[in-house]
């Protein structure tokens, strides 16, 4: 592992601790009013009960999936027609398949003893659509994995690459972001996806920087539904600097008055468990007059909950680097020596040099035809390794 590797490794792992010993607190900006660098973030009474529109305020990746009225009553229907389908080749026949349009590229690259894998897909399965996973991280990794980090997924006879986001499996109709993968319960990752029907097997491979694939968590489909509200939290602290028998005067949580005056409505509540709400603004440096149900202890601390909804970046890519499977005394692969980053480039391997490498030419191992072959080109190169 490189020294910058490693130390955004040591950073990673810092922000888990952090997280664990202080969930989802943040520090309020000394040079960033608080009403300008948490504008999109809001109260709410309960987060259980209290009201989100789903379709309010969506981000323009929206208008480029598909929604389903009941994405279960279509999933029942879908799959009761083709079970019932008796059209088709049976078990057992061999049929002869005739493709159109097969660029001369893509036949020179294909080479004869490695198969080639061809999907039906169902109807609405060529769509993109927001899919939610439920999985449970694999016990032997242990390598903190944070929210809108890269994975490999491999979702039934699907691979792909994603930055998803996690969530907490609940029955509610919001759920709270998670900014790290939980080891201790399932979690929910969303991500925009191709629509696939479950029931469909899950794993998600987390790519090292040679190429070594590490699984991170496995699990299922859960469901298709764009309309899932996940809700991130951020907590303010401040701490009470004088207390009497019903109020306190808190400081530290904001550091001017327009800033008290503009969360003023959004309720306080202190880990020790106590409830209230702002009364007023005292001076300008911040200091403000709180009213809560109960007498504070000296040692609590005051927080204030803000939420606002999040999505799944658009990073969908099909195109995924595969490990090259190398014969022993033949060096790294030259995707990987000259610097291909598996998104659509190679950086200069030129098809003839990978034909001749161990994992084109005639001198594969013998166990690389257990694989599909899974290739594409980009302007002239290969852009994966086949295996």
């Amino acid at each position: 592992m490189d020294e910058a590797a490693e130390e955004e490794g040591l950073k990673r792992y810092w922000e888990a601790r952090s997280h664990e010993m202080f969930p989802d607190e943040v520090d309020t900006p000394l040079d960033t009013p608080a009403r300008i660098r948490f504008q999109r973030f809001r109260g709410l009474k309960s987060f259980r009960s209290s009201p989100w529109d789903p379709m309010e305020n969506l981000p323009l990746d929206y208008s480029r999936i598909f929604q389903f009225q009941s994405f279960e009553r279509t999933r029942r229907r879908i799959l009761a027609e083709a079970a019932a389908d008796e059209d088709g080749a049976m078990d057992g026949w061999y049929v002869t398949l005739h493709i159109i349009d097969v660029p001369f590229s893509v036949m020179a690259s294909v080479q004869s003893g490695k198969p080639l894998v061809l999907v039906s897909l169902l109807p609405h399965e060529q769509k993109m659509s927001v899919m939610h996973l439920l999985v449970q991280r694999h016990p032997s990794n242990t390598e903190p994995i944070k929210s809108k980090e890269e994975l490999v997924f491999h979702c039934g006879f699907r691979r792909f690459r994603a930055s998803p986001i996690f969530s907490q499996h609940t029955t509610a109709d919001k759920h709270k972001m998670e900014r790290f993968l939980r080891p201790d319960a399932p979690t929910v990752v969303s991500v925009y996806a191709p629509i696939t029907f479950p029931p469909t097997g899950v794993l998600l491979f987390k790519e090292r920087n040679d190429g070594v694939q590490d699984l991170v968590a496995t699990g299922s489909l859960l469901s298709c539904n764009p309309q899932r509200v996940v809700l991130k939290r951020i907590v303010l602290s401040g701490h009470p600097f004088k207390i009497n028998r019903r109020s306190a005067v808190v400081r530290y949580m904001f550091f001017n008055r327009e800033d008290i005056m503009w969360f003023k409505p959004v309720e306080l509540r202190t880990k020790w468990g106590r409830r209230g709400h702002i009364k007023e603004a005292l001076g300008t440096h911040g200091h403000m007059k709180c009213v809560f149900d109960n007498q504070l202890r000296s040692q609590d601390t005051v927080l204030m909950n803000l939420y606002k909804r999040v999505y799944p970046r658009w990073t969908y890519d099909p195109l995924v680097l595969t490990p090259c499977f190398l014969g022993p005394g033949q060096g790294p692969c030259p995707w990987r020596s000259q610097g291909g980053d598996g998104e659509g480039g190679s950086k200069g391997v030129r098809r003839d040099q990978l034909r001749n490498h161990s994992c084109f030419g005639p001198s594969s191992p013998p166990f690389s035809s257990l694989f599909c072959s899974r290739l594409a080109l980009r302007k002239g190169y290969f852009s994966v390794c086949v295996y």
